[in-house]
């Protein structure tokens, strides 16, 4: 799948391909795609030939300038991908070429990237590489949001609004993977079968009172842990439906409005609020903690539990037509760069 280039003296005027942001603003008028110059892996390095790169809303909101930490100008973008080594540095040991694998680097849309060896988490042999490319930022939160939080028992519920994102549909197939349940929120009544289909137990619209419903829908019990990724009423929705004790994620704000939460939720429902990124969970980690979620995930796609579904498929050079797809909100699946 990738290119190998067997020396370093392939690379004299070699010229990759690469979507870079000259200043923040508005895509059309802030990315450009540019040939930039190449260069051989150094000690403990890989080069990886990139081939898929979904774009996410992390993505849009860094274009615009607007996300929580964003890039010295120019720079290539792109949070998460999947490719194939194509030349292995002095001193790497436990990969190959040819190996699929994915960057934990920022910097994904772009043909090639030379990076360290210690930022690539090999994906496992027979995975399908366009959705693996998927899989760095979504399920890696849906999976740390459902373990990092609240110990969970067989049978226990999961609420979540936005349950047809990307982290949201990813939570609902781990969870179902591993014996919880999910009350799912959404927005569009077209989505209730889509996500019952995909293993939700329970979907409702954004207009159902969960503090009144949730014992009913949840088979007399009350979910302990809730996601949000919306804010506003939507949040105090979802938390409305905890159980006491309970504790509300939020790792994301698609609703662009502040959480509102009621005095009595605090005082007399003792709930927990607390907050997740994944980047800063990366930087935190232990490196052997990072290698076994993504081999727990990797094996997790290799068995068909996870799966992102892809709405439309654009080559690098229709960047900006890809970037406008991935802005819309009535999307069926994921915008994907080919950058083979």
């Amino acid at each position: 799948m990738g290119i190998a280039r067997p020396c370093r003296a392939d690379y004299d005027g070699f010229m990759i391909t690469a979507a870079r942001l000259e200043k923040f603003g508005p895509a059309a008028e802030s990315l450009v795609v540019s040939q930039i110059p190449a260069r051989p892996p150094r000690a403990g390095e890989v080069t990886v030939s990139m081939r898929f790169a979904p774009i996410n809303p992390a993505d849009l909101n860094v274009i615009e300038g607007k996300y929580g930490e964003l890039p010295g100008l120019p720079a290539t973008i792109g949070n998460e991908g999947a490719g194939c080594i194509s030349l292995l540095g002095e001193g790497v040991s436990g990969l190959a070429v040819g190996d699929v694998v994915l960057p934990m680097t920022f910097g994904t849309w772009t043909g090639e990237m030379t990076i360290p060896a210690a930022s690539v988490v090999p994906v496992p042999n027979g995975a399908d590489i366009e959705q693996a490319s998927m899989l760095t930022v979504n399920p890696a939160t849906a999976w740390r949001l459902l373990h990092d939080f609240v110990d969970l028992a067989p049978g226990d519920w999961i609420v979540q609004n936005a349950a047809n994102s990307g982290v949201g549909r990813s939570v609902i197939q781990i969870a179902k993977a591993l014996g919880w349940r999910t009350l799912n929120v959404v927005r569009r009544p077209e989505l209730v079968d889509e996500l019952l289909a995909a293993g939700g137990d329970r979907v409702v619209l954004e207009d159902c009172d969960l503090r009144a419903e949730v014992v009913s829908l949840c088979d007399g019990q009350r979910p302990k842990l809730g996601f949000n990724a919306v804010g506003g009423a939507s949040a105090l929705n979802v938390a409305n439906a905890l159980a006491h004790s309970g504790t509300l994620v939020t790792f994301g704000a698609m609703g662009r409005q502040p959480l509102k939460i009621p005095n009595g939720l605090l005082i007399f429902s003792d709930l927990s609020f607390r907050g997740f990124w994944l980047k800063r969970w990366r930087e935190r980690a232990a490196a052997n903690e990072i290698r076994s979620t993504y081999a727990a995930l990797g094996d997790l796609l290799q068995r068909g539990v996870l799966h992102s579904p892809v709405h439309e498929t654009f080559p690098l050079t229709r960047l900006h037509d890809a970037v406008t797809a991935a802005a819309r909100d009535q999307r069926n699946g994921k915008i994907l760069l080919d950058l083979a």
